[in-house]
Formats: C-alpha cells, structure tokens, sequence
C-alpha cells in the first residue's frame, strides 16, 4: 500500500507525542509518512521514546519504496521552543503547512491515504484560515461546496457508525436547517461513500429530531421533514428507514440492524460514538478522493507536553486507514 500521510496538527497540542507514541503501537509494516515541524514535534516526547524516523526537508520525489517511516519536515520554527497549551498564529500555521504538504504527497501520488492529529480552531483562524476545522479545509481544496451533498462528516467504529446531518452550528440552527433534500442527499452521500470503504451498501437509519420521533406529530412536525427526505432517498435505490426514535436508534446500531445512523445534529451523534468507543472511533470525511481520517478528540492543551496524552485513539485511526485504504474504491 502507499504510505499513509500523518499531519501532526498544532505543536503546542498532544498531536505529536499520540503520533510518535502510535508508531510504537502499531505494525511496523505500515508504511506512515509524517508532516510536521521537527524542531517542535520532538519536544513533545523524550529523547529516548522518539521513534527511529529518516528525516528530510521538504516534500521528497524520489524515496527507497522499502522505507516504511519517513518525516517529511515543513522546517517552520527554526530552533524555537513550543509553548505547549498556547494559542499562537505560528502554531496554526505550521498545522495548516503540514496539511497542504501531505496533500501535495496524496495529490502528486506519493501517499494515498491521510490520518490527522487534531488542529485548534483558533490558531488556525489567527493565521489567517477562513475555514473552522479539517472537514471544510479539506472539502475546500477539492472543491466540494455543499455540506451533506458532496462532503460530509462521518464516525466510524466497532458497533455505531453515524453520519451528521449538520455539524459546528448551534442546536437552534441545525433545526432550522434539517430540509427534506438535505436528508436524502446524505443519505445517498453516505450510501456511496459506505459502499466504497466496506465493499457493501449500508442499511441507514435516520433519527429523528424530536422525542419519540415526534409521535406523530404530538411532539413536533419537523420528523415530517426527515420522513419525506428518507422517501426521497428511498426512491433514488437506498436502503433507509425513518425517523426513528432517537432514545433507540443507537442500541438497535449497536446491536447490528442498522450500519449507519443519519444524525440530525452534531451532539445527537457523537455522545453515543464517543460514550462507547471514544478510543476506537474515528472521524471520516466522507466524499474526499481518498480515504481520510481523524482521532476523534481536541489538542488536549492541558495535558500536552507532560507525556500523558493516551495514543490508543490515534493507534486506532492509523491501523482502521491501513485497513480499509486499499480497499477504498475512488
């Protein structure tokens, strides 16, 4: 397989000490490139725990197909020391460098698959990106415009997976975009994407928004909307039913009848994802060209650089894109 692409994300988080911890972690057959700021990335960790990585400068043309580790340096800091837990405009634009030259590896055929550490949303914005998070830089740089048409985020792990109708807009407002085509367009958003990483279509639930589905609309009429979206999607070839009760639906996931849940909102999908696999869960942008995935935590910022931070999750994420890279059919 071609090498997985690894950005290391803000250097004053815990991205780089999970990275370099997973390494151990994982099997050694695993081919992982790194983006980073050395300078920065090896004072997460000390000296005796840094893994045994060829470094260079720059983004490579020419490498020995043999080397499965390599650390591709954007060489930003010179011989700064990182605050770690600071906010800083540097910090935001060393993440997003290493994003754009592990983009340039996948683009220019070098890698073919990306993993990222987390980023902070306001180092990034104080360096200037317009965008809130890795879902919109990444839909930004291929030119998917419309969230839940073209791009979505997605969770994935052992027992839920759950796709999110809206994402980091507030509850009111997620409501008040719930749209009956919004809903089957990601229904078969997630119908395509799913067959492409798992070899299969999946059986999509949709919840619904209020209690108990709305009852029937005792409780409220905007299931009425998810219900004629799931119809929408019904008619174009989807296996989808709903709404469903969302106090259930994720048990019912959980217990294999459905593949995928619909969410209607951010929260509605992720407390259920996180309370039962928060160290076997990963965060998928689905409609990339390539198969792409994230830890499914922060920067950690109150723990980094103390050599505390957990690598399970980012473990996990690295071995779940070795998995399924191959098989991710663009």
């Amino acid at each position: 397989m071609k090498p997985i692409a690894v950005t290391l994300g803000d250097p004053a988080g815990i991205g780089s000490e999970v990275v370099f911890k997973a390494l151990e972690e994982i099997s050694s057959s695993t081919p992982v490139w790194i983006f980073g700021d050395w300078n920065w990335a090896r004072q997460s960790i000390t000296g005796s725990q840094l893994p045994a990585l060829k470094r260079v400068t720059g983004l490579p043309y020419s490498y020995d197909r043999g080397e499965t580790r390599l650390f591709i340096d954007i060489a930003f800091s010179d011989s700064e020391p990182v605050r770690f837990g600071s906010i800083e405009p540097a910090y935001g634009q060393a993440a997003l460098d290493s994003i754009q030259a592990a983009l340039e590896s996948i683009d220019q055929g070098h890698c073919g698959s990306l993993v990222n550490a987390p980023i902070h949303k306001q180092s990034i914005a104080l360096a200037g990106s317009e965008h809130t998070g890795h879902t919109e830089l990444l839909a930004a740089h291929y030119g998917l415009d419309r969230y839940a048409y073209d791009y979505a985020m997605y969770f994935d792990s052992p027992t839920i997976r759950v796709a999110l109708l809206s994402v980091h807009i507030s509850l009111a407002d997620a409501i008040r975009q719930v749209s009956a085509e919004k809903v089957a367009a990601l229904a078969r958003l997630v119908h395509r994407e799913y067959t492409k990483i798992y070899g299969a279509p999946p059986r999509i639930a949709a919840a619904g928004i209020n209690p108990h589905a709305g009852e029937g609309g005792i409780m409220g009429d905007e299931d009425e909307i998810v219900e004629e979206g799931v119809a929408l999607a019904m008619n174009d070839g989807v296996s989808i039913v709903g709404p469903l009760a969302p106090d259930t639906i994720f048990l019912s996931a959980s217990r294999g009848k459905f593949d995928v849940v619909i969410a209607a909102y951010h929260d509605q999908g992720l407390i259920p994802v996180k309370t039962m696999h928060f160290e076997r869960s990963v965060n998928v942008t689905l409609g990339l060209p390539f198969l792409r995935a994230s830890v499914d935590h922060g920067t950690a910022f109150d723990i980094a650089g103390k050599g505390m931070a957990d690598a399970a999750p980012m473990a996990w994420a690295l071995e779940w894109t070795a998995r399924y890279a191959e098989k991710f059919r663009r």
